[in-house]
């Protein structure tokens, strides 16, 4: 198994980036969700209720800033864009809290699982997707952990979807049958809610030939259960082992 792709949303509930590099905290990926919408008295807005906020797509730009369609979040402009999705009354607040999460910082989706679902992944909204995995093993992880080179993470739980997973990412377009569909056949949650033990650097290697190998560990003496992705892949600058 390996990093098949792995995405950041610098703007929350927009279209996010799928990026080559990334730094993982115990706050997820760097920039990941630290641009908020918000209405009246400080409500937040996400594509939940307003789906067009999907169309627009945040990013991170070379000075470190997230952007909305590539201009800088802070500017007026960028707000126009935001207001015309959101409403008249929407603002943009930028938060490094831990608050900015739905649950937990990273969420972690897997080929085997989209496979068997036949939906587009990006519904899911992951930061990460681990490729070749059989089926519906994911079901499986909660309450162990996954090593991905020296990156270690903890799969809380499978997560319950919502209303998010109906609306298409790129025409916005509604299918209410992808919700009903996780919740006969998954049981209404699909993909992890994970924490991060040990911060790394990752990069995505969709090749065959960076593949990694998997394996679950008992409990040890400690009390955690180790499920460990041993990385096969180059050292990062850093000096960090990445996947």
């Amino acid at each position: 198994m390996y990093v098949k792709e792995l995405w950041r949303y610098p703007v929350k509930s927009l279209g996010g980036e799928r990026v080559e590099e990334c730094s993982v905290g115990e706050l997820g990926l760097t920039s990941d969700r630290t641009v908020l919408v918000q209405g009246p008295a400080g409500r937040l807005i996400t594509s939940r209720t307003h789906p067009q906020l999907l169309a627009l797509r945040g990013s991170l730009g070379n000075d470190g800033q997230p952007q909305i369609n590539g201009i800088q979040w802070a500017a007026p402009e960028a707000l126009n864009l935001i207001r015309a999705a959101a409403g008249p009354a929407a603002t943009l607040l930028h938060w490094e809290g831990p608050e900015r999460f739905d649950v937990l910082p990273l969420s972690v989706a897997t080929d085997g699982a989209i496979q068997h679902m036949q939906f587009d992944g990006r519904r899911l909204r992951p930061n990460t997707i681990i490729g070749d995995v059989e089926g519906l093993a994911e079901r499986t992880w909660p309450g162990r952990n996954l090593k991905i080179g020296s990156l270690l993470i903890h799969a809380q739980r499978l997560r319950p979807r919502c209303v998010m997973t109906t609306w298409d990412p790129d025409t916005q377009e509604q299918d209410i049958s992808v919700l009903k569909r996780i919740a006969r056949d998954l049981d209404g949650v699909m993909s992890l809610d994970c924490s991060v033990f040990t911060p790394s650097v990752v990069r995505p290697h969709p090749g065959a030939s960076r593949r990694q190998r998997f394996s679950a560990g008992r409990r040890d003496a400690g009390g955690s259960r180790g499920m460990r992705l041993y990385s096969t892949a180059r050292v990062s600058p850093g000096g960090a082992r990445d996947a």
